[in-house]
C-alpha cells in the first residue's frame, strides 16, 4: 500500500436475525438466527442473497431491481422500513441486524407479504406520469416538446408499514393512496370533486394523526403527510 493510501476495509461477520414464518411448517413466526460475512459496503439484501444461497435455501423474500426503483424488498431493519437493496450493513454501529416484513399486511412467509389490498387503492385510471422540464441536451440531440417521468412513488408499502392508524386492517387507506389521490387531484383538476370525496371518504385522511412516519421512511422523498395536509387544505377551501 502505498504512503496515504486509506486502509481497505475487511469484511466482518455480523448476526443477522430474521423472523421466519411457513403456514403450517415455521408456525407460529419465530426468529432464526445467522453468521454471515459482509464484505465492505454490503447491503441488508446482500445478506439476504448469501443467506439463501449458502445457508437456507427456504428464506423468502422480494426483489427485483436492486437499485430502489421497484420497492419490493422493502422490510423493517433493526426497527425502522427500509430497501434492503440499498440499506448498506455499515450503516448499523453493532454488528448485528434484526429483519422482519413490513407491518400492517399479512404475511405470506418470512419478510414476504401480500400486497394485493394495498394497491386496490390504486386505480388503474390515474396517470403514472407526469411533467418535467426539459432537461439540458447537446445542441444536435433531439427530444420531445412533452417530456415526462414516472411517478417518485415505488409502491413499496414502507410508508403504511411505519403509520400508526394503518395497522388497523381495514379502517385506512394509508399515507401511499392518499399521496397518489392528491397527486392525480393536481395532474386531473377537472376529476377533483370526485377525488376529494373518495380522499375524505370514510377510509380516508380523518384517519391520519400526523404521526410523520410515512415522510420519515419514504426511500422516494415522496412525503406522504405532506399530500394529506394538502388534502385536509382543499376540503377546508374546496
Amino acid at each position: 500500500m502505498q504512503s496515504g493510501d486509506k486502509m481497505t476495509k475487511a469484511p466482518k461477520t455480523i448476526t443477522v436475525k430474521i423472523l421466519r414464518y411457513k403456514p403450517g411448517v415455521i408456525d407460529p413466526a419465530q426468529f432464526q438466527s445467522y453468521r454471515v460475512l459482509a464484505k465492505p459496503h454490503a447491503t441488508v439484501l446482500d445478506c439476504l442473497e448469501q443467506i439463501r444461497l449458502r445457508q437456507d435455501h427456504t428464506l423468502m423474500y422480494r426483489h427485483s431491481c436492486h437499485h430502489a426503483a421497484c420497492g419490493t424488498c422493502a422490510c423493517v431493519i433493526n426497527g425502522q422500513e427500509a430497501l434492503a437493496c440499498t440499506t448498506r450493513v455499515e450503516a448499523f454501529k453493532n454488528d448485528a441486524l434484526t429483519i422482519t416484513p413490513l407491518k400492517g399486511f399479512p404475511s405470506a412467509g418470512d419478510l414476504v407479504v401480500e400486497m394485493n389490498a394495498f394497491f386496490e387503492d390504486f386505480s388503474d385510471r390515474w396517470s403514472v406520469l407526469q411533467p418535467i422540464e426539459q432537461p439540458a441536451l447537446p445542441d444536435d440531440a433531439t427530444f420531445s416538446d412533452k417530456t415526462e417521468r414516472f411517478e417518485s412513488c415505488i409502491e413499496c408499502g414502507s410508508c403504511v408499514s411505519a403509520c400508526p392508524p394503518a395497522q388497523r386492517p381495514g379502517r385506512f387507506m394509508g399515507p401511499a393512496a392518499l399521496a397518489a389521490i392528491h397527486r392525480e387531484m393536481i395532474k386531473s383538476p377537472q376529476n377533483l370533486p370526485q377525488l376529494l370525496t373518495l380522499a375524505t371518504g370514510a377510509r380516508g385522511e380523518k384517519h391520519c394523526q400526523r404521526h410523520l412516519a410515512c415522510s420519515r421512511v419514504c426511500p422516494a422523498g415522496v412525503y406522504p403527510a405532506r399530500h394529506i395536509a394538502d388534502i385536509r387544505k382543499k376540503a377546508a377551501h374546496p
